[in-house]
């Protein structure tokens, strides 16, 4: 199966080819099967990982280093994620990278002994997971950018970010019956098993061609090519691009709207470890801070569409500031909290705030990026919202360490109140791509 970017006879999006009866129910199996399956596969083996270092010799320090190689592996692979991407084709890359993130497990799984060396390959197999990541989640992006017609962007991207998540919640949960079952390699064992199936699932993924005319001068100056700053008569293709010559035409948007996406992936980053640091902060047992932050969970996966449909039919910003107001508030109140009930209260807050925000940094990523060398550009944009990752727990735990857990939670609040004022500031009040005529670049402007 194969989608056609460019119009067609019939009538089709400018950018995607399909015709204006296009429905995503026609590509679910293949785009986002895969992605729940992949996040089931993280899902699984991500609660098990300090464990299984522990017992190749890890320090509960050291431990703790192996687990942060996910995100390492992510932050490093994305340029390259681009790259790849960029010369093989979106399946493909995402066929690739479940391949990657299969071969990292089974060295999770070898059992090399207590020691230096066993714990060398434990590691060395969780960095190929988080790599494997960076470069599966680039590609779906970049698949549904080009695949899905503008007015159902958000829409796509909020299912998507829906579906990783429908898989996290779920992973854990198998993962720990098989662990149940077969100690800790059980957790890898299902996320081998989700790895494989998800790569299997993503050869279905349709092809996307690249448009038979060539594109106009707007396009060519949008995709910052090789030749970045020499004038030519012709237009770059997608393997003339290059990240520099990207980041020299889009800089305005990667500083105005890129500060935005990084405070809130800082902002998000930080719930994950808000709340169960603060249950254990007010005495909670693991087994109900398990209960609440299973909770949150749930009503973060519960609303991620209609999310995505008001951001289709009333504006981005209609859902990203209230996004983050709504989890800076949360995070404002969860100081005052001191009992199970309040704090379940405020958790539910800040799950459903972080919920109706699903898909929107790749919503906007996706609004902002240009025709020719979009997975560049994708690559570009991620490795800001992984940077906010990375920096939001850093500064967290930095805090706690000079003035305590509360300070340290309001300032991650004041980050979120932060993230709202410059997406309501930045945010396009209508998509450009919605108004640019067939074939334009939907980053043409630097406006975003």
């Amino acid at each position: 199966m194969t989608a056609r970017r460019g119009r067609s006879a019939g009538g089709a999006d400018a950018d995607t080819g399909f015709g204006t009866d296009f429905s995503l129910r026609s590509i679910a199996v293949a785009a986002f099967g895969p992605s729940i399956l992949f996040g089931l596969a993280e899902g699984a083996m991500l609660p098990v990982i300090p464990f299984a270092a522990q017992e190749r010799g890890a320090t509960l320090a050291l431990a703790g280093f192996v687990a942060s190689l996910l995100g390492i592996g992510s932050i490093l692979s994305n340029i390259p994620a681009g790259i790849l991407t960029t010369r093989v084709g979106e399946r493909w890359a995402m066929v690739w990278a479940a391949a990657l993130s299969a071969v990292g497990i089974v060295l999770c799984l070898v059992d090399a002994g207590h020691g230096g060396a066993s714990l060398a390959v434990f590691s060395l197999g969780v960095l190929l997971v988080g790599a494997a990541s960076s470069v599966f989640n680039l590609a779906r992006q970049s698949f549904l950018t080009a695949a899905v017609p503008v007015h159902l962007r958000a829409r796509a991207m909020s299912t998507l970010g829906g579906s990783m998540r429908v898989g996290a919640f779920v992973g854990p949960f198998l993962g720990a019956a098989a662990v149940s079952v077969l100690g800790t390699p059980g957790g890898f064992w299902v996320a081998l098993v989700a790895a494989v199936a998800a790569g299997a699932l993503a050869l279905g993924v349709p092809e996307l061609e690249e448009r038979v005319a060539p594109p106009p001068p707007a396009a060519a100056r949008d995709a910052g090519s090789a030749a970045a700053g020499a004038p030519s008569a012709l237009p770059p293709t997608a393997s003339t691009v290059t990240t520099m010559g990207m980041l020299r035409t889009h800089w305005q948007v990667f500083v105005t709207l890129g500060s935005g996406v990084f405070l809130l992936s800082a902002v998000r980053a930080s719930r994950q470890v808000v709340i169960p640091l603060w249950a254990h902060h007010i005495g909670l047992d693991p087994t109900a801070a398990s209960i609440v932050y299973g909770i949150a969970g749930a009503i973060d996966v519960a609303v991620f569409y209609p999310a995505g449909k008001v951001m289709d039919r009333r504006g981005r910003q209609w859902v990203a500031v209230p996004s983050m107001l709504l989890m800076a508030t949360a995070m404002v109140l969860m100081p005052l909290t001191h009992a199970v009930v309040p704090f379940t209260a405020v958790s539910m807050l800040l799950g459903f705030g972080n919920g109706i925000g699903a898909g929107i940094v790749m919503t906007l990523g996706a609004d902002a990026s240009p025709t020719v060398g979009r997975p560049t550009f994708l690559a570009l944009w991620r490795e800001i919202a992984d940077g906010g990752a990375g920096a939001g727990p850093l500064l967290l735990s930095g805090i706690t360490a000079l003035a305590g857990l509360a300070p340290a939670v309001v300032v991650s609040g004041a980050l979120g109140y932060g993230a709202a004022a410059a997406l309501w500031r930045w945010i396009p009040r209508r998509p450009r791509a919605l108004s640019a005529s067939p074939g334009r670049s939907a980053g043409s402007s630097s406006s975003a």
